[in-house]
Parts: C-alpha cells; structure tokens; sequence
C-alpha cells in the first residue's frame, strides 16, 4: 500500500528537502471559508495538510486551536462535514496528503467501520488520533491500515528508548515529534533538543519524522527543518486567521490572504533549510 504519504515524502527525499506540513481546523471559522483556505494551502507552499476535527474536549491543543475548534462548532461544523470539506478539496487537489488530527469520540460515535469507508472515498490520507495509545490499536490503529490509511502517531520528549517501539509497531507514513511536552503554542522548540530526539527516533524507525507544536516564524520551521524531515505549524497559522476575523468572528475578505500569505513565508523557511545527511 502506497498512501499520498508515502508518495509525498518520497518525492521529497528526492527533491532533497523536508516537507512543510500545515495544521487548520476544518470549519473555522465557517466551512465555505474553511475550504478556501485549505484549497490556498498547497498554492502557498504546503506539502501535507493536516485537518483538525473540531471537539468539545481537547486535551492536547493549546487556547488558540482550541478557540478554532469552538469557532467551527459554532459555524455548524460535524465529523461528516469535515469529511464533505475534504470532498470537495479534492476536486481541485488530488496529490496534496491530507491528514484528519483530533481525538477519537467523534469518530466513536460516527462508528468506527463507516468512518473509516466514509474517510477513504472523501480523500483522507492518514490519521493522528492524540488521546488512543498503542494499547488501544485494535481500537481503530489496525482497522485504519486495513482500510488503507496511514496511522500516524505521536512521539514526545518522555518517550523514551522503552516506550519507542510500542509507539512505532503499527506506525505508518511519518511520525510526529512533538517538540515541547505541553499543549499547542505553549513554548518554542528548540531545534538542537528536538536534533537529538530525532537522531534518537531514527535509531529506531525507517519512517520520516515530522516536528510540530513550538514552531510560529519561517526562522524557526528553517531550523527545524534542518534537524527533522519535516516541520509543522499550526498555531501560527490559526492565529492569523483568527487575527482577520471582523468583531463577531466572521470572515472577512483578508481572511483566506492572512492564512496563505503566513503559509508562503514559513514554507520559504522550511525550503531554504539544508537537510542533514541521513
């Protein structure tokens, strides 16, 4: 099974450079616009999006993309919307990876076998589900591989050398470090740190590793980009979208430009890194 993924980073690979993964919440601030904004995306420079699914009760994401997620449930957002946002990037986008983050209740309800055939014919790529371990993979890790999708997980500065493997089992098309251990936007990474953790991740794995939360400026997704095979960014990116909303939230006319304006800028940064010797 070859994913978008895998084909993504190959290309990559060859290309000699690391990928540029960009985080949204699907909806937000309302799914017309939201669909504007993720079609802008791969103009701007990005080379794998992320879509988050909007919930009520996020444990790992920081003020700003929790407000994003509140946003798009005030617009009307669902799991099955998400899913016809999707469906509708790919009539325009049938390369760009896109892979839903978020946690597993919304999925649990919407049932697991019927999202996963719903997920698969919108054009979803790849999953990061944050709140389901390894422990859990029967759960939904191996009915998704099964399904033909990428189950991405996420590995943290506590994971050490023991918990490793167990992270990694049933991991599929990058794995992601989170660079600080807090929730979303709480601090910045600091590249020679996360340089380590990634030479100790691929003492253990093949995979490409991905490094997100902490990064907000093209200097610092450059500096990343140099130590990992990809830099992701979201928070940033919310917040300038969030930053050309009118009073009450809505969109205005400079909202889709802020987010593909901010996306070139950092997708320069990552562009311009030297990427290390493998």
């Amino acid at each position: 099974m070859t994913t978008r993924i895998d084909t993504r980073f190959a290309e990559l690979k060859k290309a000699g450079r690391a990928a540029f993964v960009t985080f949204v919440m699907a909806g937000d601030p309302d799914p017309a616009t939201s669909l504007e904004i993720i079609k802008a995306l791969p103009k701007a420079g990005a080379d794998v999006i992320e879509l988050g699914m909007p919930f009520t009760d996020p444990m790992a994401d920081g003020p700003s993309i929790q407000a994003a997620g509140l946003r798009a449930l005030k617009a009307g957002m669902t799991l099955k919307k998400t899913l016809d946002l999707v469906r509708g990037f790919r009539k325009y986008d049938n390369a760009t990876p896109i892979v839903l983050m978020g946690y597993y209740n919304p999925i649990y309800i919407y049932g697991v076998d019927k999202f996963l055939g719903d997920a698969k014919s919108a054009g979803i790529d790849g999953l990061i589900i944050v709140d389901l371990p390894p422990e859990e993979d029967d759960e939904l890790c191996l009915p998704a591989m099964k399904a033909g999708l990428n189950f991405i997980r996420l590995a943290t500065p506590t994971t050490d050398d023991k918990r490793l493997p167990a992270v990694l089992a049933n991991t599929s098309g990058f794995v992601y470090y989170v660079s600080i251990a807090g929730i979303t936007g709480a601090a910045e990474a600091d590249a020679n740190a996360v340089g380590d953790a990634v030479a100790r991740i691929k003492r253990h794995t093949k995979l490409p590793i991905c490094v997100g939360f902490g990064i907000r400026t093209p200097e610092a997704a450059r500096a990343i980009a140099e130590k990992a095979n990809g830099s992701v960014v979201g928070t940033a990116l919310v917040d300038a979208l969030k930053n050309s909303l009118d009073a009450e939230g809505r969109a205005t006319a400079k909202t889709v430009n802020a987010v593909a304006e901010l996306t070139a800028a950092l997708a320069q940064g990552v562009k311009g890194a030297q990427q290390a010797a493998e």
